[in-house]
């Protein structure tokens, strides 16, 4: 039997998981423990490497408080095949992007989160 391998619509659900997880705060690890699997499980089924099936779908988006319609919004069109959130989907993939969000998000002071933005803008454009 061949197991048919992810493709561009996993790895879309996969992103919404990464999504909703780093914005509430979780960790790979206490998400893959609500779910009873290992924070590698959880790791492939963000980068979109396995495939979720939709009874483990419906268990995620318990544990993440979203409808399951949350994992299928901005979805690229097939018919264009082009999708309006590939600069954040992009971003997600990128290890710190975790650590960054969360730092950003506990910053209150919205000058503070100006002067941030400010320096990765002065930063893209030195390199």
């Amino acid at each position: 039997m061949h197991k048919k391998s992810p493709g561009p619509i996993d790895r879309h659900i996969g992103n919404r998981v990464r999504t909703r997880r780093i914005t509430i705060g979780m960790s790979q690890e206490k998400l893959g423990d609500a779910l009873g699997l290992t924070f590698q499980q959880v790791q492939k089924y963000e980068k979109g490497t396995n495939r979720i099936g939709a009874s483990r779908l419906l268990q995620i988006a318990h544990v993440l408080d979203v409808s399951i319609e949350f994992f299928f919004e901005g979805l690229p069109d097939a018919r264009a095949g082009v999708s309006g959130d590939s600069a954040m989907a992009e971003f997600l993939m990128i290890p710190e992007s975790d650590r960054l969000v969360r730092g950003f998000l506990r910053l209150k002071d919205g000058e503070a989160r100006k002067k941030v933005t400010d320096l990765v803008d002065w930063l893209a454009s030195a390199s």
